[in-house]
């Protein structure tokens, strides 16, 4: 789009960039957006880290969306993420029983996001994987990756989008094992050591 400088009318410039947020942060948010596994699930795991952008610095208004499969590798199709009272359209929150495999959480002050889902299984001849969005400030269109649980080494290494990252770089698509279940996956925007982003065309 371009806008036309009516003092010169010959003039075109270009309209100006707009940026993801982070007036998002008024919206999107919703409560227990990071309870993703039911209440008291016995396989539930952790999944936490932090948004850092180009110069390192955490993002205290970044975005998180993760999707997983079950630990059976079959993806979700039932609803209640959000669900809202019919009557007065207030949040009513997860209903704590069904597992949507989906989630999604706000970074804190520190840049700091944290997550509870279920251990996602392999569907074909991937190994498990959690689907990753992000949206963040400065970002003019929100950023896709993958979070690759340790664990197998071997599905780890046939898998096919792995195979085709810069050995390098493979690591920032893994989290790292804190033990209990715990795991922790950084994310860096931009400059040294930064995550794997992924196209979609």
């Amino acid at each position: 789009m371009t806008r036309i400088d009516t003092s010169r009318p010959e003039t075109v410039l270009p309209t100006p960039s707009h940026t993801v947020g982070p007036f998002y942060g008024h919206a999107l948010p919703f409560p227990g957006g990071g309870d993703i596994a039911p209440v008291g699930h016995p396989d539930t795991i952790a999944v936490q880290g932090y948004v850092h952008d180009g110069e390192g610095k955490p993002l205290p208004d970044a975005f998180v969306e993760l999707w997983g499969a079950d630990p059976d590798g079959n993806v979700p199709t039932v609803d209640g993420s959000m669900r809202r009272d019919p009557a007065s359209g207030g949040f009513l929150g997860r209903n704590g029983v069904e597992f949507t495999g989906w989630g999604r959480v706000q970074t804190d002050a520190n840049g700091h996001w944290s997550a509870r889902t279920l251990r996602p299984g392999a569907r074909g001849k991937s190994a498990p994987y959690l689907s990753v969005c992000v949206f963040a400030r400065g970002l003019l269109v929100h950023l896709y990756t993958r979070i690759y649980l340790p664990g197998d080494d071997a599905a780890l290494a046939a898998d096919p989008l792995l195979a085709q990252v810069d050995e390098a770089r493979r690591g920032t698509l893994i989290a790292t094992d804190d033990g209990k279940g715990t795991y922790r996956f950084d994310i860096r925007l931009q400059g040294e050591g930064e995550t794997v982003f992924l196209e979609f065309q």
